[in-house]
């Protein structure tokens, strides 16, 4: 396989990067360079922005709004977003839900989402964990009763990401309890969150945030037209999600800003009257993350040019351990290069300090950074995606 950029991939580079150069708003770039999210309004207008340019959602077929570009210009949009510290398309709205509703909603449902879906005009939240029913999806206690043209939902959601940015939540509802597999009475419902007996509360985490939420749904009426595809198919429609979402949790070229940050950090940095950059053990940490890094660039590579979309599964299980772990990997690092300063969780300026603001939110970074082993599946769940899949285990 030959993975050496063509001419027209490299013209392709630089034309996204003069734009990235451009357009993207300098306190949103400077925000996410600290390792942080962005914040609710930002991803709006960066969405916006990339809307208007004809980017917003760049592997949607081109009849609903995307770019028809090949796999290979979607893996380097992402890099050079994640590099220059941009946000990525909004990952609910274009890699999850409006990948569903493409393949399998009917015509009024793309007419009436996919639009909004593309400005943020309509923002989505995840509803697919429950107390009981995280790494065995299958076991989802969320009822959905039909009754007449609506359905009444009751139950629970939980680790809901960014629920107080969203308007509308996509769910994994149980619609068959009767079914002779948990699997089999599962559907995919579409629910407004200001709806009447919808009630929102968030979680506190170690980062200080509150990106986590739980939801509660108490005889909540949803029209049945917002049911996507067939009742009880909902797991069919949750693990082509799934994949979508474990190729995206990679992000190589997130790690790769941050692993270029600790070189920056290790030569200016002393200890004991050496720069850390001159020292072999900081040295061989720096090699180590850059060659596992090297690994799996290439094995995206290779995921951008698979012809069998059997194997998208379990490379996109490899993409997602690896790459979180790569994230976790370079996040640990500077964390510990910058020694107490690495500590802090807060990038304000208090107008004394000479750190630059990436410095001093370290600690919040890489706190926020251990989440990437659970969301999209826990690496464990991974592992055993690769076992089943790769060696043959059961």
């Amino acid at each position: 396989m030959d993975l050496t950029p063509t001419p027209e991939e490299r013209a392709f580079l630089a034309e996204l990067r003069e734009f990235l150069r451009d357009e993207l708003p300098p306190h949103i770039r400077d925000r996410v360079a600290c390792g942080l999210p962005p914040e609710g309004h930002d991803l709006v207008t960066w969405q916006r922005i990339l809307h208007a340019r004809g980017w917003g959602a760049p592997h949607w077929p081109v009849e609903h709004g995307g770019t028809g570009w090949g796999p290979r210009q979607r893996l380097m949009f992402q890099r050079e977003l994640l590099k220059a510290a941009a946000p990525e398309p909004h990952g609910l709205n274009m890699n999850l839900v409006g990948p569903v509703l493409i393949r399998f909603g009917n015509a009024e449902q793309q007419r009436r989402f996919l639009p909004r879906l593309l400005t943020m005009d309509m923002i989505f939240c995840q509803g697919f964990s429950e107390p009981e029913a995280g790494s065995d999806l299958a076991a989802v206690r969320t009822t959905a009763r039909l009754d007449g043209d609506h359905y009444i939902v009751n139950g629970q959601k939980t680790w809901t990401s960014f629920a107080r940015q969203a308007d509308w939540i996509f769910c994994l509802v149980r619609t068959d309890s009767t079914a002779a597999k948990p699997q089999l009475g599962i559907s995919f419902l579409l629910v407004e969150l200001n709806s009447p007996g919808i009630t929102q509360r968030p979680i506190s985490t170690i980062d200080g945030e509150a990106h986590l939420n739980e939801i509660f749904f108490e005889d909540v009426r949803v029209p049945a037209a917002n049911l996507v595809g067939e009742p009880n198919r909902g797991w069919d429609y949750a693990k082509y999600l799934l994949v979508n979402e474990r190729v995206g949790i990679a992000r190589t070229g997130r790690t790769r800003e941050r692993l270029r940050r600790a070189k920056t950090l290790a030569i200016r940095t002393h200890e004991a009257g050496a720069a850390l950059i001159d020292q072999p053990g900081w040295r061989r940490r720096i090699a180590e993350i850059e060659a596992q890094l090297a690994a799996l660039e290439v094995t995206e590579l290779r995921m951008a040019s698979a012809a069998d979309p059997g194997s998208m599964d379990t490379l996109g299980a490899i993409l997602k351990l690896r790459g979180s772990e790569l994230q976790q990997a370079a996040n640990e690092l500077l964390c510990e290069m910058g020694g107490l300063r690495g500590l802090r969780m807060e990038p304000e300026h208090n107008g004394e300090e000479e750190d630059p603001d990436w410095l001093r939110s370290l600690g919040a970074a890489y706190f926020y950074s251990r989440s990437q082993s659970i969301f999209g599946g826990t690496n464990e769940i991974q592992r055993n995606i690769i076992a089943k899949a790769s060696l043959g285990l059961r």
